[in-house]
């Protein structure tokens, strides 16, 4: 049985994306195309891969086997074409990144723009999430994370700041109604602003000075899934509702414009930056390996 690769493609892009529209997106294909590709596909195996509604399309038994098996196949033939690459003069292709929405905002706008001006020919996707995902799963070729959530096969790169810290802060009329903490305990009189993670949970409030650390779990009028509503919690703060707890750099612009008022400054907690990471055990595509080298070579001039 012959079955043409692209038909496969497409297969594995609309199951992944669980839709044609986000699959066409994800591949650079239509929707149409992917439709036809994969009416082809199932009439070729007699077998029904996916399930179709106007709502959802969701792999069959067969379809979920099917993806198990095409995905690391598919992800070898893929690094086996990619040592052409190194006969151009110039990398080529797709680079396909799954980050936290933090990095997305505060670590990679510095980064993107001067390194596909560099490399042209190199088309660069980003998947913004805060979940932790298998990359390779998830058809991303590098994440970044924490040091705290990298597995032990990866091989990690540091990328953006190298420390980092959590702020708390809180618009000038808030603390002059409700009077300016002094010690991180007391943020359990105030309304303080809340994130809850995708896992579910609330992190406590972590802060530290001269070696001692404090935890504080504080209630408050908002809670917002971290992430895509976290800006919700941060305009609600410049309009007086409660004090935030955030990054720094997430938070200076309106500590610098006076819209937010820091709060506990000499207790804010530092944190080793973030690393960009990858499997080990496969061929690094050109297209990352020249992201790599990139990150690299910026650190070395800052």
């Amino acid at each position: 049985m012959k079955i043409d690769l692209g038909d496969l493609n497409a297969f594995v892009a609309v199951a992944r994306a669980r839709g044609f529209r986000d699959g066409a997106r994800a591949s650079g294909s239509s929707a149409s195309g992917l439709s036809e590709a994969l009416r082809r596909l199932e009439a070729q195996l007699g077998v029904r891969l996916l399930h179709r509604t106007t709502r959802s399309v969701v792999p069959t038994e067969a379809g979920e086997r099917l993806l198990e098996r095409l995905g690391p196949a598919l992800t070898e033939v893929e690094a086996a074409l990619d040592v052409v690459n190194g006969f151009r003069d110039r990398p080529a292709g797709t680079l396909r990144l799954n980050v936290p929405v933090s990095a997305a905002r505060l670590v990679l706008p510095a980064i993107v723009p001067p390194f596909l001006a560099a490399y042209p020919e190199i088309r660069l996707e980003v998947i913004a999430e805060d979940s932790f995902v298998d990359v390779l799963a998830a058809g991303c070729d590098a994440g970044i994370r924490y040091d705290e959530r990298l597995e032990q096969d990866m091989i990690a790169v540091p990328i953006g700041p190298r420390v980092q810290r959590f702020a708390t802060a809180a618009a000038p009329a808030y603390l002059d109604r409700h009077g300016r903490p002094e010690h991180p305990r007391e943020l359990l009189g105030h309304a303080c602003l809340r994130g809850r993670l995708t896992s579910g949970t609330m992190a406590p409030w972590e802060f530290e000075r001269d070696g001692e650390v404090v935890r504080v779990d504080p209630a408050g009028p908002l809670l917002v899934r971290v992430g895509a509503a976290t800006d919700l919690a941060v305009d609600a703060a410049i309009a007086g509702t409660g004090i935030v707890y955030l990054f720094e750099d997430w938070l200076r612009p309106h500590l610098d414009s006076g819209a937010l008022e820091p709060v506990l400054e000499p207790w804010w907690q530092r944190f080793p930056g973030p690393f960009l990471y990858y499997p080990g055990r496969r061929l690094v595509p050109a297209p990352l390996r020249a992201f790599v080298d990139f990150i690299k070579a910026s650190a070395d001039h800052v």
